[in-house]
């Protein structure tokens, strides 16, 4: 597979919520950061970060897409319903591709837009 073709596979297994596949495409020592928070390393720790996001459904549309070389660039629309409530976020993601698997991907968004529409934590 191309990375351009890695990384639409991958974001098309979040729209079906294809854990396996979304692992399968993750690098053992991937590093994760959603900018501006703390990156994650490791495929466990990546795994541990959706566990405690537990979403009922995802879809990732992609607006825009390119590469360079083994590094691509996303555009897109990120949709998650978490706890019943949806969750709209516009995002510029950057994944980096070795052998074969994604061993960075970094997400910039506005925090403060994705935190003012997270569910209410429940008492």
């Amino acid at each position: 597979m191309t990375p351009i073709e890695i990384v639409t596979d991958f974001c098309a297994a979040f729209d079906r919520l294809d854990w396996e596949t979304i692992y399968a495409h993750l690098a053992d020592d991937i590093v994760y950061h959603n900018i501006p928070m703390e990156p994650v390393h490791g495929l466990d720790a990546f795994k541990a970060v959706y566990a405690a996001f537990p979403v009922s459904e995802a879809q990732f549309e992609i607006h825009h897409i390119a590469a360079n070389g083994s590094v691509v660039l996303t555009e897109r629309t990120d949709r998650f319903v978490l706890a019943g409530k949806p969750i709209i976020i516009r995002v510029m993601g950057v994944f980096e591709i070795s052998n074969g698997k994604i061993a960075v991907w970094r997400d910039y968004f506005d925090l403060a837009q994705f935190a003012g529409q997270m569910p209410a934590p429940q008492a």
